[in-house]
């Protein structure tokens, strides 16, 4: 066997090797707000219950690895201790990943994932639509684990309100895991789904994804592209501009490609089978024909 001493380690070696050797972690997907009122929507899979009665969770939003900064995360529960706690599913597991994004502080992460904010009834943060399970929850302690790159800060929340989807529901009032259809974190860029096992997702671009609010509306509102093919589409830097355009459209290969596309329907399904086959810039080439 190879053999690691952390303090031999570095920071990014060691948690390589902790979050892959630590997995799958639930996914805890965290909306807070600041004291000005801006939400904030951002995944953390360092997380789990930890007593019923109180009913507790917790989660662990780490100090950054490469220039020791917090998180707007932590910095919203520090200033307004209420959060809420979604549950992620599969179907919305491509808009989670976008949100983690490091968008700037103020800028709307529900407005970039194109997911819908949905108000609480206890807290003030909102809780996310989508998410078959929603937990409100106010912060009884927040407990920083060091003040070094790397540092966790346990936030330590009590819940008061749970909400659950009638559609993952049993008539014993317990939950249908297989309907629930969880995703949890692995390693690296690695997912796993409750029901499949390990499936991967590019992690979001270095640079800012435009996000789902800045997609075409006629995108937005496609009855054929799922939250996920919405997501994906949002995790690019820019949209092809008319040079690049009219460069894929005048190669021969894309001419029976072409004059396929003659309504939205067909551009959007079109796009979807190329999202499936991993070609995001050939699916952008063809929805903006």
């Amino acid at each position: 066997m190879t053999s690691f001493e952390p303090k031999d380690c570095t920071i990014q070696q060691l948690l390589a090797l902790l979050s892959s050797a630590v997995a799958p972690r639930p996914i805890a997907f965290a909306s807070t707000i600041d004291s000005d009122g801006n939400p904030n929507l951002s995944p953390f899979s360092f997380f789990n219950i930890f007593s019923t009665n109180p009913p507790i969770l917790i989660f662990s939003p780490a100090r950054r690895v490469r220039d020791n900064t917090t998180k707007h995360t932590l910095q919203n529960v520090q200033e307004v201790k209420e959060v809420v706690i979604n549950v992620v599913h599969y179907e919305m597991i491509q808009q989670m990943s976008l949100s983690s994004t490091e968008y700037a502080k103020n800028v709307n992460e529900f407005k970039k994932s194109g997911l819908t904010m949905l108000a609480s009834d206890l807290v003030r943060p909102f809780r996310v639509a989508e998410s078959p399970i929603q937990m409100e929850c106010k912060v009884n302690e927040i407990k920083p684990l060091g003040t070094e790159n790397g540092a966790g800060n346990l936030v330590i929340c009590e819940v008061l309100k749970i909400h659950v989807s009638e559609t993952v529901m049993t008539s014993d009032g317990t939950i249908n895991q297989e309907k629930l259809d969880l995703v949890a974190r692995g390693g690296g860029s690695y997912y796993i789904r409750a029901k499949e096992g390990f499936l991967e997702i590019p992690k979001p671009l270095k640079t800012l994804g435009i996000g789902v609010d800045a997609l075409p509306k006629e995108v937005q509102q496609s009855t054929i592209l799922t939250g996920n093919d919405l997501g994906i589409l949002g995790n690019v830097e820019a949209l092809p501009n008319a040079e690049e355009l009219e460069e894929f459209w005048s190669h021969s290969k894309h001419q029976n490609l072409k004059n396929e596309l003659k309504t939205t329907e067909k551009k959007h399904l079109k796009a979807k089978e190329l999202l499936q086959q991993g070609q995001v810039y050939n699916a952008w080439c063809v929805l903006l024909k």
